[in-house]
């Protein structure tokens, strides 16, 4: 769909503490299909940095809003900033990627400016108009039931507020950089809007992470316990990965949540994902489905994972697993 003139998209830029949540880049790249403006918004001091990077992908200009409360991310305090920049800057559509956070802070949004707010779009199709905020209003195309169903849908004209869903689209920069050009944005904060922020962390160990794994191995309640994921930890190292795992597997305490793959947890987008011993039930398949190949290792010929894999082993992946590694290991010494 070729963007539409005179339309503007108010892209909220989702980062932690100054990094940029890969799937901002996503919604960037829906943002230039629907208007040849796309502005951004950053949130906090430690994003002032983001704008080359937002360059790269078309963006215009970016609002950046200073406020002692955003020192760290808080819903209510990016909510209100967000309502604030849309009642100053009137874009005919704002737009941030479907994650957890980006859900939040526009439905924290919405709710202020009393606008509708379609979350987890796949697709955006405008009808062209004047870009006035009076028009015919934008189609989308959402995930619903966990990711069982695509519902198409109509917003009602004026503006439009949107969430893309992780890994719908496949990122990529304009063919002509935008000029990025920071603007700087005042937003005067009640102090209580800050009783809500992150105020630590849990840091993980440095390296790939298990939205950005190239190769994911994956184990389910068929795994049996914490001890056995050994042989997948073998194995997600020796192709460069990292280990994911089911809710069932996080509800037996065999793993930590930070693993878990699935409506409920990260949305994952390897080249490969090993499915072991993992049933398949629709809100992991929400998590998994955007893999380029899947392989699944499981007794149940008909477990919904093996139905939808592109590659099943049927064995007991205690076998099957530390005999992958084995014949990886063989054929790069040989």
């Amino acid at each position: 769909m070729a963007p539409v003139a005179n339309r503007t998209v108010l892209a909220v830029v989702e980062h932690d503490r100054g990094t940029v949540a890969p799937t901002t880049f996503e919604a960037l790249t829906v943002a230039r299909t629907v208007s040849d403006r796309v502005d951004a918004l950053t949130i906090g001091a430690t994003a002032d940095a983001i704008a080359g990077d937002l360059a790269a992908y078309g963006v215009a200009s970016v609002h950046q809003v200073h406020d002692d409360v955003l020192t760290d991310y808080g819903p209510e305090a990016w909510g209100e900033v967000v309502a604030h920049a849309v009642r100053a800057l009137a874009p005919d559509v704002v737009m941030a990627s479907g994650t957890d956070r980006g859900n939040e802070v526009l439905a924290q949004a919405a709710a202020r400016l009393d606008l509708p707010f379609a979350a987890n779009c796949t697709e955006l199709r405008t009808g062209g108009g004047d870009g006035g905020g009076d028009g015919d209003g934008v189609e989308v195309t959402r995930i619903r039931w966990g990711g069982s169903l695509l519902e198409d849908a109509t917003l009602p004209g004026g503006i439009t507020i949107v969430t893309i869903a992780p890994h719908a689209v496949e990122a990529g920069p304009a063919a002509t950089p935008g000029a990025a050009e920071p603007v700087p944005f005042t937003v005067r904060l009640d102090r209580s809007l800050g009783r809500s922020v992150v105020r630590g962390r849990v840091e993980r160990e440095a390296g790939v992470t298990l939205a950005t794994a190239p190769v994911v191995v994956g184990g389910g309640r068929g795994v049996g316990s914490a001890e056995a994921f050994a042989p997948l930890e073998e194995l997600a190292a020796e192709l460069g990965g990292v280990v994911g795992c089911s809710r069932a597997v996080t509800n037996n305490g065999w793993r930590n949540h930070a693993d878990q793959v699935g409506q409920t947890g990260t949305r994952i987008a390897p080249e490969v994902y090993f499915a072991c011993g993992i049933s398949g039930a629709i809100q992991h398949w929400v998590g998994a489905m955007a893999s380029k190949h899947i392989i699944a290792v499981n007794t149940d010929r008909q477990a919904n994972i093996v139905t939808r894999a592109g590659y099943a082993v049927i064995g007991d992946l205690h076998e099957v697993v530390p005999a992958i590694t084995a014949e990886i290991r063989r054929r790069r010494r040989d």
